[in-house]
Protein backbone atom coordinates (compact mmCIF):
# COMPACT_ATOMS: atom_id res chain seq x y z
CA UNK A 1 0.00 0.00 0.00
CA UNK A 2 1.18 3.33 -1.03
CA UNK A 3 1.96 5.71 1.32
CA UNK A 4 2.46 9.89 0.84
CA UNK A 5 4.02 12.38 3.34
CA UNK A 6 1.98 14.12 5.61
CA UNK A 7 3.29 17.42 5.76
CA UNK A 8 3.85 18.10 2.12
CA UNK A 9 1.63 15.73 0.16
CA UNK A 10 -1.36 14.40 1.96
CA UNK A 11 -2.05 17.51 4.13
CA UNK A 12 -2.29 20.04 0.95
CA UNK A 13 -4.26 17.84 -1.02
CA UNK A 14 -7.17 16.80 2.38
CA UNK A 15 -7.32 20.93 2.61
CA UNK A 16 -7.99 21.19 -1.26
CA UNK A 17 -10.83 18.21 -1.30
CA UNK A 18 -12.46 19.65 1.91
CA UNK A 19 -12.53 23.20 0.48
CA UNK A 20 -14.12 21.69 -2.61
CA UNK A 21 -16.94 20.16 -0.62
CA UNK A 22 -15.19 16.32 -0.28
CA UNK A 23 -13.34 14.84 2.36
CA UNK A 24 -9.74 13.39 3.26
CA UNK A 25 -9.35 10.42 5.51
CA UNK A 26 -6.77 8.08 6.45
CA UNK A 27 -7.56 4.38 5.96
CA UNK A 28 -8.24 4.15 9.49
CA UNK A 29 -10.97 7.24 9.05
CA UNK A 30 -9.41 9.74 10.80
CA UNK A 31 -9.41 13.41 9.29
CA UNK A 32 -6.47 13.98 7.72
CA UNK A 33 -6.28 17.71 8.95
CA UNK A 34 -6.84 16.65 12.41
CA UNK A 35 -3.32 14.67 12.44
CA UNK A 36 -0.76 15.81 14.23
CA UNK A 37 2.82 15.47 12.64
CA UNK A 38 5.40 13.83 14.94
CA UNK A 39 8.02 13.98 12.06
CA UNK A 40 9.02 15.97 9.23
CA UNK A 41 8.71 13.12 6.52
CA UNK A 42 5.73 11.38 8.51
CA UNK A 43 3.79 9.16 6.13
CA UNK A 44 0.25 8.12 5.93
CA UNK A 45 -2.75 6.85 3.35
CA UNK A 46 -4.91 9.04 2.03
CA UNK A 47 -8.83 8.42 1.09
CA UNK A 48 -10.12 11.85 -0.73
CA UNK A 49 -12.83 12.40 -3.12
CA UNK A 50 -16.62 13.19 -2.68
CA UNK A 51 -18.03 13.21 1.11
CA UNK A 52 -20.29 10.20 -0.84
CA UNK A 53 -17.62 8.30 -2.23
CA UNK A 54 -15.06 8.32 1.05
CA UNK A 55 -18.48 7.42 3.34
CA UNK A 56 -19.20 4.59 1.01
CA UNK A 57 -15.59 3.35 1.57
CA UNK A 58 -15.54 3.49 4.88
CA UNK A 59 -18.74 1.57 5.13
CA UNK A 60 -17.43 -0.93 2.88
CA UNK A 61 -14.16 -1.26 4.50
CA UNK A 62 -16.41 -1.85 7.96
CA UNK A 63 -17.27 -5.10 6.62
CA UNK A 64 -13.37 -6.35 6.54
CA UNK A 65 -12.84 -4.76 10.24
CA UNK A 66 -15.04 -7.19 12.35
Amino acid sequence: MGKLRLLYEASPMAFLAEQAGGMAITVDGERILDTVPTSLHQRTTLITGSKKEVEFFLEYTKKFKK
